[in-house]
């Protein structure tokens, strides 16, 4: 059980404990449900007004709260609480108990480097000349192909497959499941395509004829920045001829797919179910909302916000928020979906106003 005092996880917060610090805590939860050893987050007054309804003695409140009006013995006061739950979250969390050293049922070709104090758990593939930086672990039954390069502190959980000519960056945690290098969804005809003639056409695909797709072999592999966050089940492709790449600090949800070539830039945010077809380029610091799409060989600015299931078909400049299907600005796409919603209304007073105008019509 991982045990703090209320003073010492304030100190790790930045911040002093009101009340008494000596309080000993275990573990944080809801308001509601906390007992005495718990460090009750109740980060908005909606949320402390559940105090009552548990026994926390101590709790995680805003700047300026009156703690001691909710009956606690002591707090954590701090401008952004949520911020301080990064660290708080941290220093509770007991780990996934992956076992240190290398499973005797790892397979680890003998040209593979590991570094020092690597984790390999049971089951797990490490292929001809891969690298594995220090403190890495690897779980339980993750295939790491040939040529690959993880970097120090790398956390991969188990499942993960890494194909060949794959680099990966320091501190980079994927989550179950991930496969980061497939091939790329790159085929091609050999005469023109009707997808290629709907898109020059907008829309006509007469003249084209049945033909086999030719698949186009990836070679460019997958290049990973450090602190890069990967969920479970997501997927990157690897690029055709240069690396599919990934900035450092980005965040990736689960179930994301990422094309080939896709070059998407730092501390970027990708949410579940998001994806961004080939070659396209995203800034730095965007945000994709779940279930949003982004079409192939388009450029996204920086500082970019794209809404929950909206699919983006043209370029993005830098700094915009886009929503809805085409994606649009967001503005202009709520001013649409209003006019959207007073259309029924609308189209009964212009048949009301119709008839009136009919019926002065033939009075006259």
């Amino acid at each position: 059980m991982t045990t703090f005092t209320l003073a010492e996880i304030a100190a790790a917060l930045g911040v002093e404990a009101q009340g008494d610090g000596s309080l000993t805590i275990t573990r944080v939860t809801e308001p509601a449900s906390a007992t005495g050893a718990d460090l009750a987050l109740a980060m908005k007054p909606e949320f402390a007004d559940q105090i009552s309804a548990g026994a926390a003695q101590a709790a995680l409140l805003w700047q300026g709260a009156d703690w001691q009006s909710y009956g606690l013995k002591g707090a954590i006061l701090m401008d952004r609480p949520r911020y301080g739950m990064s660290k708080l979250s941290a220093m509770m969390d007991a780990g996934q108990g992956y076992a240190p050293g290398i499973h005797p049922t790892a397979i680890i070709d003998p040209t593979a480097q590991i570094g020092a104090d690597v984790s390999v758990g049971p089951f797990s593939i490490i292929g001809a000349g891969s690298v594995i930086g220090d403190n890495a672990v690897i779980a339980s039954h993750v295939t790491i192909a040939p040529r690959v390069s993880i970097g120090a502190d790398a956390l991969i959980h188990p499942g993960v497959r890494i194909m060949a000519d794959t680099r990966i960056g320091d501190r980079v945690i994927l989550h179950g499941n991930v496969v980061i290098g497939g091939d790329g969804f790159s085929f091609v005809t050999p005469e023109k395509s009707a997808v290629e003639q709907v898109r020059d056409t907008l829309g006509d695909s007469s003249g084209t004829r049945a033909q086999a797709w030719a698949r186009i072999h990836s070679l460019g592999g997958v290049e990973i920045g450090d602190d890069v966050e990967v969920g479970a089940n997501s997927t990157i492709d690897q690029g055709s001829v240069r690396a599919t790449r990934v900035g450092s600090g980005t965040k990736i949800d689960n179930l994301v797919q990422v094309g080939h070539n896709v070059v998407i830039g730092t501390d970027c945010l990708l949410c579940a179910q998001a994806a961004v077809a080939g070659s396209t380029v995203i800034g730095n610091n965007c945000v994709l909302g779940g279930k949003s799409g982004v079409a192939d060989n388009i450029k996204i600015g920086d500082n970019v916000v794209i809404g929950a299931a909206s699919a983006v078909l043209s370029n993005v400049p830098a700094g915009r928020a886009m929503l809805g299907y085409p994606a649009v600005k967001m503005d202009t796409h709520v001013e649409t979906y209003k006019a959207l919603r007073r259309l029924p209304r609308l189209l009964r007073e212009f048949a009301e106003l119709k008839k009136t105008v009919s019926k002065d019509g033939l009075s006259g």
